[in-house]
């Protein structure tokens, strides 16, 4: 179990997730595909060349994805019961083939559960940043948390 429990996050913690992605144009491209967008901003590199961006951008629901997927190693594996929804979702910049990618999060909210009390309600806020630091995404996440088990 790597994941945390419940009665081990505070307000404030942030965990820098060793985990780093390089992104690829297969995986721009496959995941694009895989989820039926036709978007010229993700398939269409002739059409991309005249736009503010010169080139294709990653697929921002890919970004998420990643996003996401890197923290549950040091968040929730094997802690968490349930997802229970993303807020605030944002990409204030793109992400590109090639880019980078290295994933933060912090602890914004606590709260012990109403009707579980095996369980709290955790939100984090996730980061995403390129291999030149800017911000590409970000998302607050609540999940429904473990807390520790009892000893025998």
């Amino acid at each position: 179990m790597a994941g945390i429990w419940f009665d081990d996050m505070e307000v404030g913690q942030v965990i820098d997730h060793p985990i780093r992605r390089t992104v690829t144009e297969t995986d721009n491209v496959m995941f694009t595909c895989m989820t039926h967008n036709p978007a010229q901003l993700h398939l269409d590199e002739e059409y991309m060349k005249g736009t503010e961006f010169g080139t294709r951008i990653v697929n921002s629901c890919f970004t998420l994805s990643v996003m996401v997927g890197i923290s549950v190693n040091d968040t929730t594996l094997g802690t968490a019961i349930a997802n229970l929804g993303w807020d605030e979702v944002r990409f204030p910049k793109p992400l590109f083939h090639g880019d980078t990618i290295r994933i933060e999060t912090e602890i914004v909210g606590l709260r012990e559960s109403k009707s579980r009390p095996e369980a709290g309600i955790v939100t984090f806020e996730h980061r995403a940043f390129n291999q030149h630091g800017d911000l590409v995404a970000s998302c607050k996440r609540s999940g429904l948390q473990r807390k520790r088990p009892a000893e025998a």
